[in-house]
């Protein structure tokens, strides 16, 4: 049964084709609604117009940062901007060479082709990109033994934007070809209380400033995760029969869901616990540690771990993970004094 006011006989709930609605509804359409990311946003409108001015199609783009950040949704930006048409795919989901091939030559002159997890990326797909991006051509070999021959095609100038989590898994030669390399940051709250507000404003949520800035602040410096929890504090709101999200309304529902006042979720305070009373505070390995909280290595490293090593929770070293004192003091427990020491020799290994 739920307390503080809840029935737990009502149910809020939505279709698929609803969340796909309010996704796209959600996302900026121009720079100058993309909150955020000021450097990013600046340097893009310079080469845009530069490459307008030449009636050229942009240079190939990278966009690389956590997840969450707008990568897709800056890479939709670009080709509102260029007036052009994007055709949006992934890395896993380009499983032969072949299905590269079909997108490339069915774009248009100008088009931006968007590929999510670009890291991902067959190598024998990749290397299809190689004089797709610099030529502009492709080059497929037909037949097989001394019969096989070369044939090359001609592709209209398009304009590639690749966004990765993980942009050292990316070939050397692949980010070679990148022109433009954008690295996207985590958000402060006042951003994030930003995209709330229009978030809300767009959804028609009634939302008071102080609870808006309670679910930025706890939004993990990542405007999905404000989106996301804008949407679940509406629902606990509603049944709760406010009139506006409040700033106690925030804090119930974000109890709820078990996010604490610095946003970290039970997955994070397993991580923080396992090292603390498992290792003794480390380190520890990434494989050791994730089979320790039941959760997948690369979750860990790519939605768990950039949080807590901003907050300044946690290191990596040579020798594994180690939970520093902001993090011991966040779980409510002392950090021992022959870890204090081990601290110094951590610090010299990574300056090495």
């Amino acid at each position: 049964m739920f307390d503080d006011g809840f029935d737990s006989g009502m149910l809020l709930s939505s279709t698929k084709s609803e969340l796909d609605i309010e996704e796209n509804v959600l996302r900026p359409k121009t720079m100058e609604e993309y909150v955020g990311q000021d450097k990013v946003k600046e340097n893009l409108a310079v080469y845009i117009a530069a490459a307008k001015a030449r009636g050229e199609a942009l240079d190939h783009v990278l966009l690389y940062g956590p997840p969450g950040l707008g990568k897709t949704t800056l890479a939709h930006i670009i080709a509102n901007t260029m007036g052009t048409q994007i055709k949006v795919t992934s890395g896993p989901a380009i499983e032969r060479s072949g299905d590269l091939a079909a997108i490339l030559t069915n774009l248009n002159e100008g088009d931006v082709l968007f590929i999510d997890e670009i890291h991902r990326l067959n190598r024998a797909v990749e290397e299809i990109l190689y004089s797709a991006m610099e030529d502009y051509a492709l080059d497929i070999i037909v037949g097989k033994g001394p019969s096989a021959r070369n044939i090359r095609f001609s592709l209209k100038r398009f304009t590639l934007v690749g966004a990765t989590t993980r942009a050292g898994m990316l070939s050397s030669p692949l980010r070679d070809r990148f022109g433009i390399l954008c690295r996207l940051d985590m958000y402060t709250p006042d951003e994030l209380k930003r995209i709330v507000d229009r978030s809300a404003h767009t959804l028609g949520i009634a939302v008071e400033e102080d609870g808006a800035y309670e679910i930025a602040r706890r939004s993990r410096g990542t405007p999905r995760i404000a989106n996301r929890l804008l949407k679940r504090v509406r629902d606990f709101s509603a049944v709760m029969g406010s009139a506006a999200i409040s700033v106690s309304d925030a804090k119930k529902a974000l109890a709820r869901m078990e996010i604490d006042e610095l946003g970290l979720d039970e997955t994070d305070r397993n991580l923080l616990r396992a090292l603390i009373e498992k290792f003794n505070g480390g380190p520890a390995g990434l494989d050791t540690l994730a089979a320790t909280i039941n959760e997948d290595t690369n979750t860990i490293e790519d939605v768990y771990e950039p949080y807590l090593l901003q907050l300044g929770f946690i290191a990596r070293t040579p020798r594994g993970r180690v939970c520093l004192k902001g993090g011991y003091d966040h779980m409510g427990c002392r950090m021992p004094e022959s870890l204090r020491s081990q601290m110094s020799v951590f610090d010299s290994d990574d300056a090495n």
